[in-house]
């Protein structure tokens, strides 16, 4: 798995309409919160998706975007965004390159780890998380990212 520090590869994989959208053009918008899992309606990661849009207005209010990427087609992507009201970007990884180039496989090369990456705009990797079972993990790492950052201490 990529590393804090480590530079954020580029990629280009479908969203839930088809519509091609790449590293670079997420990127543009601010930070980003870019998370794997491992299936579209799957318990977990239901919960999972529904806490990120619990979340979402503290995300955007933080400058935040965010992108979940999963092996499951655009159509499947689409019908969970639609099914759970999900505001943020579903892309579709069929191929698993980007699970592959991010190192979230998951054990002997099978599924696909639950892992929260925040990438900074200039795609550097400033912070990240792996837990497969706990997602409270993962909210509370995006609860963390998009909390306000305290007040500078006065200067005298």
């Amino acid at each position: 798995m990529l590393a804090i520090g480590a530079h954020a590869p580029e990629f280009t994989l479908p969203n839930a309409d088809g519509k091609s959208v790449s590293l670079k053009a997420l990127l543009k918008h601010g930070p980003l919160l870019l998370y794997f899992y491992p299936a579209d309606f799957t318990a977990g990661c239901t919960r999972e998706a529904c806490q990120i849009r619990d979340l979402h207005p503290q995300i955007e209010s933080a400058g935040l975007q965010v992108a979940g990427v999963s092996p499951q087609s655009p159509e499947s992507h689409h019908a969970f965004r639609e099914k759970y009201h999900l505001p943020f970007i579903l892309l579709s990884d069929v191929d698993r390159c980007v699970i592959r180039m991010y190192g979230v496989r998951g054990p002997f090369g099978l599924g696909v780890r639950r892992a929260t990456f925040l990438i900074s705009p200039a795609g550097q990797i400033v912070n990240v998380v792996a837990s497969d079972l706990r997602i409270g993990v993962h909210s509370r790492f995006v609860r963390e990212a998009a909390a306000p950052a305290p007040p500078a201490p006065e200067r005298r």
